[in-house]
């Protein structure tokens, strides 16, 4: 069986697969990660294969601590802004579920960073996730151990399910608490720029460094950027993405009276209070094959660490469709309708 628990030998021998150049996942906070070596260009080759993964879709490299930033960012090429920028975020956010992206050191293989001169870095807030990366080489790429483009993995049964033997061993931590990916901020130049929503809202980051922009700059599309040229900035940028294999339907915050009351589908509620709405408003029978709710009493954090959970469980429970109440916009309401509005554009 690959899944083996967390303890001081299982971690030990995740490091040393991954020293030796194999694959192995392990938890983070956010989502579980396929970790490689992040110096070595034929383990990250084999993250891409095991995923099915584009290679100019580029990866996140974990470190363990502030203090091994330098091995893989060269933050001298920063400006002094940026420079402050960067230790106030570091200070503030480190470890936890936030990746910067910096300019790049030649150690790091341009397969990481997609040919781009910026390398994206995080240090996960997994006690098991830091001492694996502290235990191995130092630097770790770890996308979402899962196949390219469908739900992502927050307990270490999705990766078996999705990945199998690719995943080399397992190391089993238990459901993930964040439940969605690292927001991604882009600080190498210019002004900051959140490239992908995710486990620190933007909110908490204007308030420790002032305004950010979030997306591309204006006029670039994701989808536009050659992948025999210059890879995309951030991963997760795709337009359809984080998708489970039936199709699946938004529907605004305010308005989930719209959810069709449909046969053989499954209806997603952010909150108790809009489920209760929904079923005050309909005429029995309640056909819906299944009906779920993120959080009850409507809390973004409670919603954010179910969502893929819950997602997976209707994958795999027989609907032929899942009908999805939108969150609030505010917090991590942000992350959570980024991953389910680009869940919705159905792969064909």
């Amino acid at each position: 069986m690959p899944l083996v628990k967390i303890s001081e030998e299982s971690i030990r021998r995740v490091a040393e697969i991954i020293s030796g150049g194999g694959l192995a996942a392990f938890p983070t906070e956010t989502v579980y990660g396929l970790g490689g070596d992040a110096y070595n260009p034929a383990a990250l080759a084999k993250i891409f294969e095991a995923k099915g993964r584009p290679r100019f879709d580029p990866l996140i490299v974990h470190i363990a601590a502030v203090e091994a930033l330098e091995c893989v960012a060269d933050t001298g090429l920063l400006d002094g802004a940026a420079r402050k920028n960067l230790a106030a975020l570091a200070g503030r956010f480190w470890p936890g579920p936030l990746t910067l992206v910096l300019p790049k050191r030649d150690a790091v293989p341009g397969l990481a960073t997609s040919g781009l001169p910026t390398v994206a870095v995080r240090i996960p807030a997994h006690d098991a996730a830091r001492r694996l990366i502290m235990l191995s080489t130092g630097a770790v790429a770890a996308p979402s151990a899962n196949p390219f483009g469908y739900l992502s993995p927050t307990r270490a049964e999705h990766v078996l399910e999705m990945l199998g033997d690719k995943a080399g061993l397992i190391l089993d931590g238990g459901p993930t608490t964040v439940g969605l990916e690292s927001t991604v901020l882009d600080i190498s130049g210019g002004q900051s720029r959140i490239l992908r929503p995710g486990g620190t809202p933007k909110e908490a980051i204007e308030a420790v460094i002032g305004p950010v922009a979030v997306g591309l700059v204006a006029g670039e599309s994701a989808e536009s950027v050659p992948a025999s040229e210059n890879g995309m900035a951030s991963p997760g940028m795709l337009k359809s993405h984080y998708a489970p294999r039936v199709p699946l339907s938004v529907y605004g915050n305010d308005s989930p009276g719209a959810m069709p009351n449909q046969p053989g589908a499954a209806l997603l509620f952010f909150d108790g209070a809009s489920r209760d709405a929904w079923l005050a408003g309909q005429r029995p029978p309640v056909n819906a094959a299944a009906i779920e709710v993120l959080s009850e009493t409507g809390d973004a954090i409670e919603a954010a660490a179910r969502l893929f959970e819950t997602l997976h469980r209707l994958d795999s429970s027989g609907v032929e469709r899942i009908h999805t109440q939108l969150a609030g916009d505010k917090g991590l309401g942000a992350a959570i309708n980024d991953r389910l509005k680009r869940a919705a554009v159905y792969p064909q």
